[in-house]
């Protein structure tokens, strides 16, 4: 096998799912942006969590937005649920991995704030529950998903939105999620920062 020839494959696979994606995200983001200031200019703050490859892109957009994107500015309140190893072992050993999510939820969140909720599948466990439990929190969610949007997008309500990247590829899903973050990020700034001159 050419390894060469494996490689332009792969870039024109992600590049194909991009083109795919963007009419489809394009909207849905703005609204994501929007969504992410009024609840931090409300006071509120944003939980994301994930599993694996989700779990890496939830902290990438929390330190995103606790410390900057590409422009300076003040930390803005945010923090990932797939941190503390005390914590998630805890609650994984006395009740089940299911809940080491909605449990962080329960105890810290208020109406006001935010949950990005990541899922390639849309049917990971303990993310589906961080959902339920967010709506019970009345928080509002934004879920990035893929593939059919899985039990997480039959969750949201209509004060919710759903990010699903159009692909049945992990790797390519979770390209499509990254790329929504460093979107949602730069949007934020701009609307709290103004454009870039």
């Amino acid at each position: 096998m050419n390894l060469e020839n494996r490689i332009h494959q792969l870039f024109q696979e992600s590049l194909e799912t991009t083109r795919r994606c963007l009419p489809l995200l394009q909207e849905p983001l703005a609204a994501a942006a929007n969504l992410v200031v009024e609840g931090l200019l409300a006071g509120g703050k944003v939980m994301s969590c994930g599993n694996g490859g989700s779990a890496a892109d939830a902290q990438h957009f929390a330190s995103e937005m606790l410390n900057r994107f590409e422009r300076e500015r003040p930390g803005l309140p945010a923090f990932a649920l797939t941190t503390d190893s005390s914590t998630l072992t805890s609650i994984a050993n006395d009740y089940a991995y299911s809940e080491v999510f909605a449990k962080q939820v329960a105890a810290l969140g208020h109406p006001g704030d935010l949950l990005l909720a990541i899922s390639t599948s849309g049917n990971s466990e303990n993310v589906v529950r961080a959902v339920e439990t967010a709506k019970e929190q009345q928080m509002k969610v934004i879920a990035l998903t893929g593939r059919d949007g899985g039990r997480i997008a039959g969750l949201l309500h209509d004060e919710d939105l759903e990010l699903r990247a159009d692909s049945d590829s992990t790797a390519r899903i979770q390209e499509v999620h990254l790329l929504c973050i460093h979107c949602i990020c730069d949007l934020v700034d701009t609307l709290l920062l103004g454009a870039e001159l």
